[in-house]
């Protein structure tokens, strides 16, 4: 009993601080913003290969804003797509697909295993 008061005595005598600790809360930043302003660019390629088949294009161009441009691509099937587009920031992509020529299908022989 005596150690018990004494341990009683002795925690009700610690002193205790006046104040509020002197820290304060962490220190709060701001979201980095990644928005950069628009660059303003134009660019072009083709690809045209008879011997593989291999037809290709697109341009495309930005004022800083706005971007469009267009690209095409023979399909397998022996049609041309071509997608003309308009992009914003505002309006997002905005895309027109059509097509050029008939799609193809060769006639398919039957299976026939070696002999």
């Amino acid at each position: 009993f005596v150690l018990a008061a004494l341990m009683a005595v002795a925690v009700m005598g610690a002193p205790r601080p006046d104040s509020p600790p002197s820290y304060g809360p962490p220190p709060s930043y701001p979201a980095p913003s990644y928005k950069e302003p628009g660059m303003p660019f134009d660019f072009a390629y083709a690809v045209k290969d008879d011997y593989k088949g291999v037809d290709f294009a697109h341009d495309e161009s930005s004022d800083g804003h706005v971007t469009s441009g267009s690209y095409r691509v023979a399909l397998p099937d022996g049609r041309t797509q071509i997608v003309t587009f308009t992009a914003t920031h505002e309006g997002g992509y905005v895309a027109e697909v059509a097509y050029e020529g008939e799609a193809q299908y060769p006639e398919v022989a039957p299976y026939a295993p070696a002999a």
